[in-house]
């Protein structure tokens, strides 16, 4: 669920994640108290309209104006963007989108398979669903009938920046969503200077260490696409060779990994992870430059990383700016 066609991939590294790593439940509330504040609430004062007529997958569709209890499961970040909390937040058991939780943490979770009683219980007025509807349990007719359903186009779905701007129409808050992305713009522009200045063209490069494994990320794989097609970092020529990011990721050998021609290395890795153990251990990864040069670098969380939207993409280029900008 990282995007379109990343459902599958994700799944499998949440249950890798419960398996390897033992994560304990995360607080949440379930019978949190109702979202009310203004952020919540759709202004439909600025234009009179009540409601808005736009293309989805199921056709052109007229919702509503005035939703206050939203529903988009797994694009919350998207209703985060434009100061709108949802009224619960997708969930794989206990996996959430961890990057969100700052924002998040009192909203009750709803299971990513879109279960209709559990849908129904949170009383929305408007859910926003993705293109490819196969994993929820429910069809269009089932959803619509709880609420107003609107199911994104498959660009949408898997475009962040997109999402903002159609779900600005859904919400009658085009101009917070077009506040949204030039600010964004501006944090890119920002980091884009301030890392020339320090690294100039020296390359960069991500892995994901998990479970023992390393997933090297390709120049389009999730928040590493913001980095390097909109900030303008360099990538290694290892990272030219992976080519474009597919559904399936696949682990690279720690043979292979000393090929890493980058000069900057940024390790994702929760603490004890048993994968840092084995590169301090070996002489091959010791053999990179980066690693000769301590220019490797351990982050722990790395839930920014291996997912895409506005929060994701700023936090990604925030950790990148503390790390090497100093």
């Amino acid at each position: 669920m990282m995007n379109i066609n990343g459902k599958k991939e994700f799944l499998f590294f949440s249950i890798m994640i419960f398996i390897t790593l033992f994560l304990a439940a995360c607080g949440n509330n379930n019978n949190a108290s109702d979202p009310e504040s203004t952020d919540d609430a759709v202004n439909t004062e600025k234009t009179g309209k009540t409601e808005v007529t736009l293309d989805s997958e199921k056709g052109e569709v007229t919702i509503p104006l005035g939703a206050k209890r939203i529903i988009a499961p797994f694009h919350e970040d998207a209703l985060l963007a434009l100061g709108i909390t949802p009224v619960a937040k997708w969930a794989i058991g206990e996996s959430l989108q961890f990057h969100l939780e700052d924002k998040l943490q009192d909203v009750p979770k709803l299971e990513w398979t879109l279960p209709l009683e559990q849908v129904l219980s949170h009383e929305p007025d408007l859910i926003i669903l993705e293109n490819n509807m196969e994993n929820y349990e429910g069809t269009y007719e089932d959803y619509n009938k709880i609420a107003p359903t609107y199911v994104m186009t498959e660009k949408t779905t898997g475009d962040w920046r997109k999402q903002i701007e159609v779900f600005g129409q859904l919400l009658g808050m085009e101009e917070e969503a077009k506040q949204a992305l030039t600010g964004y713009d501006d944090l890119v522009a920002s980091a884009g200077k301030q890392l020339e200045e320090v690294i100039g063209d020296e390359t960069v490069a991500a892995i994901w260490v998990i479970g023992g494994k390393f997933f090297v990320f390709e120049k389009d794989r999730h928040s590493a696409d913001a980095l390097y097609s909109e900030v303008g970092l360099h990538y290694p020529s290892f990272i030219e060779s992976l080519g474009k990011a597919t559904p399936e990721w696949n682990p690279i050998s720690l043979e292979k990994l000393s090929e890493l021609d980058a000069d900057h290395v940024f390790l994702l890795a929760a603490e004890g992870e048993e994968g840092i153990e084995t590169l301090e251990n070996s002489e091959v990864w010791q053999s990179i430059s980066a690693a000769q040069n301590n220019q490797v670098y351990i982050l722990e969380d790395a839930s920014s990383w291996t997912n895409k939207g506005l929060t994701a993409s700023k936090k990604t280029i925030d950790a990148v700016l503390d790390t090497l900008v100093k």
